[in-house]
């Protein structure tokens, strides 16, 4: 496990300030989840927010990604990039948002449902969430990655879901994607022994029919392969004794989602 980079405990609360300010962005976002609302508005309200919060946008301009936000709905898995499309009555979306601050990134994701949806697909939306946490009870010093990737891979197939294999999580750090990778397939027992001050992203990304994905005409956009819809949810976590530390929260979205209307 060469190249892995521990982070100190001081480097480790400075990634926390860009994982809580990527958690705040997600929320800022939550009413304008909604029909009629394109993924091109979204985007330019993260990059103000961010900017206005001290941060610059991660994946702006990083390989030459167009945007501050990727927004993947439906049948896309990851990387959609914003446009003037507009959402619709009954989309999942999933938005992955990653910020630079203080020299440290911070990356996480979400999927939101527009309006109502199916619940065939809330319960993938719900599944792909508890397949995060399953990751993270994992992510402890002394097991390995392949605990994290084998909780998530079982949890996603008990439920009659599918885990795409092509893309990873990774390490989180100065640099965006650093090593390990974090598979979200695995056996147990494999893989990096995790260790203190390992910084990591675990991001299930869960197909609701085959595992299967291609790569669209725009050459970022991934897409199922057979049409049906993926979720995505992502925390950066750091890897403690005992219990994980989760970096970023989910709790500042839900706590708009929950709102009573």
């Amino acid at each position: 496990m060469t190249n892995v980079l521990l982070k100190t405990d001081e480097e480790i609360e400075l990634m926390r300030l860009s994982n809580l300010l990527v958690s705040k962005t997600h929320a800022v976002l939550v009413p304008y989840m909604k029909p009629g609302t394109s993924t091109l508005t979204l985007d330019k309200i993260a990059e103000q927010f961010i900017r206005d919060n001290g941060g610059v946008p991660g994946f702006l301009g990083y390989n030459n990604f167009p945007n501050t936000l990727c927004i993947s709905i439906n049948k896309q898995v990851v990387h959609g990039i914003p446009s003037g499309n507009l959402l619709c009555e009954g989309d999942i979306v999933s938005v992955d948002c990653g910020v630079v601050m203080n020299g440290f990134y911070g990356d996480s994701a979400y999927t939101f449902a527009i309006g109502d949806i199916r619940p065939e697909y809330q319960k993938l939306l719900q599944v792909t969430k508890e397949c995060l946490f399953k990751g993270i009870e994992n992510a402890i010093v002394g097991k390995r990655i392949g605990d994290i990737s084998f909780a998530v891979q079982q949890h996603a197939e008990t439920n009659g879901f599918s885990i795409v294999r092509e893309l990873v999580g990774h390490g989180v750090g100065r640099k965006l994607h650093e090593k390990p990778e974090v598979p979200n397939y695995g056996k147990r027992g494999q893989g990096p022994v995790l260790k203190e001050g390992m910084v990591i992203a675990i991001e299930p990304m869960v197909n609701f029919g085959k595992r299967y994905v291609a790569e669209g005409e725009d050459g970022w956009t991934i897409n199922t392969a057979d049409g049906l819809p993926s979720a995505h949810f992502e925390h950066t976590v750091a890897v403690r004794k005992g219990k994980a530390d989760i970096l970023s929260d989910f709790s500042f979205i839900e706590q708009i989602l929950n709102k009573p209307v």
